[in-house]
């Protein structure tokens, strides 16, 4: 039974459904499961947000209404997930806080790995995220296969324990289980190609060098030439097939007189989207787009606030109102990108 879950994502009547079962008289078992298996259903959400942000985008039809779908499917995938046996860690969740165990939890819904394999998180047929999953699942049943000790120790035991270093015997905290969690988020988030690894790779000393002169962060202006080329892979090219190595897609005004590369671009007005021709720098190499983008940050008087910003959201919002891109999305999806597990993975393993 899987009340106090909501099947609807957008239900707003869930919270008030688990308070009414915390509330009433002979509930609280029934109360504890139902809360157990909503914050198995959050940790599920953000494993798929893990993956979504470690898995590059380079369809046609990716767009801010794909991607806000997406999310809402996501969310409804992660409470499905949480139903029936899902991963085992509401039944963990459940046992630890003292519910009592009035059957299975883990008879009928909805099996957690095979959902996960068909979601295409991470790689052919979800595999990485699946065995994450399993890992969890796998320990879950492990642990549930020893009984969890509700008696307090004794103080030779805990003694015992203290002195090894280890937790006392029967101290097999949340707090410990939670540590696992993330760990698992942790691996779930370091399913990265290796395009953008060799991407950001390449463009990371030259992000150092433009740090250097403008003061803004390196991972922040990384981040913002992954927004503009899609991690490198959308990035312009000549009708030869040759990259403009215009990171930034800074375009070309009147006084450029370097070499140019013409474009049919999305730009918006009033709210509304519209297509229009525009010529845009072409460079080099990938450390001549950074020392442009620098000259740009630095001599222009309309990037002044967004010198000296080394917060992700102050340095995102300064460039979206100096006018940098007309998206009205673009701070948003700039600071996402520069908080996101992917650039935090990659730049790991960098330094």
């Amino acid at each position: 039974m899987n009340t106090g879950v909501q099947l609807n994502a957008l239900d707003p009547n869930s919270l008030g459904e688990l308070k009414r079962l915390a509330r009433a008289d002979g509930q609280s078992n029934e109360a504890l499961r139902a809360a157990s298996k909503q914050f198995e259903a959050l940790f599920m959400q953000m494993l798929l947000k893990s993956m979504r942000d470690a898995t590059p985008s380079n369809s046609l039809l990716d767009s801010d209404q794909t991607r806000m779908y997406q999310s809402m499917l996501d969310q409804q995938l992660a409470l499905n997930l949480s139903q029936g046996r899902g991963t085992g860690l509401a039944d963990t969740l459940f046992r630890q806080l003292g519910g009592k165990d009035e059957g299975s939890a883990a008879a009928g819904g909805v099996d957690a790995l095979p959902a996960l394999a068909r979601t295409g998180l991470g790689g052919k047929n979800g595999e990485p995220l699946a065995g994450v999953i399993r890992g969890a699942a796998i320990s879950a049943a492990a642990r549930r296969a020893v009984p969890v000790q509700t008696a307090t120790p004794s103080a030779s035991a805990a003694a015992a324990g203290s002195a090894a270093g280890e937790p006392a015997a029967g101290s097999s905290t949340l707090e410990a289980r939670f540590r696992e969690a993330v760990q698992h988020v942790r691996e779930a988030g370091s399913a990265v190609s290796d395009k953008v690894r060799g991407f950001v790779a390449e463009v990371w000393p030259h992000a150092v060098e433009a740090s250097k002169r403008t003061g803004i962060p390196p991972a922040f202006m990384v981040a913002q030439a992954a927004l503009e080329t899609g991690w490198g892979e959308k990035q312009m090219r000549h009708a030869d097939g040759s990259p403009s190595h215009n990171l930034f897609n800074i375009k070309a005004g009147s006084s450029w007189r370097g070499h140019t590369i013409d474009r049919s671009v999305t730009e918006y007005a009033d709210g509304r989207s519209h297509t229009e021709a525009a010529r845009f720098r072409s460079y080099s190499s990938y450390a001549e787009s950074f020392r442009d983008y620098a000259e740009l940050m630095t001599r222009s008087p309309r990037y002044a606030g967004v010198l000296g910003q080394t917060e992700a959201g102050g340095f995102a919002r300064s460039l979206q109102d100096a006018g940098y891109a007309t998206d009205p999305q673009y701070a948003d999806k700039l600071t996402r990108i520069i908080g996101g597990s992917t650039l935090r993975t990659v730049l790991a393993g960098i330094g």
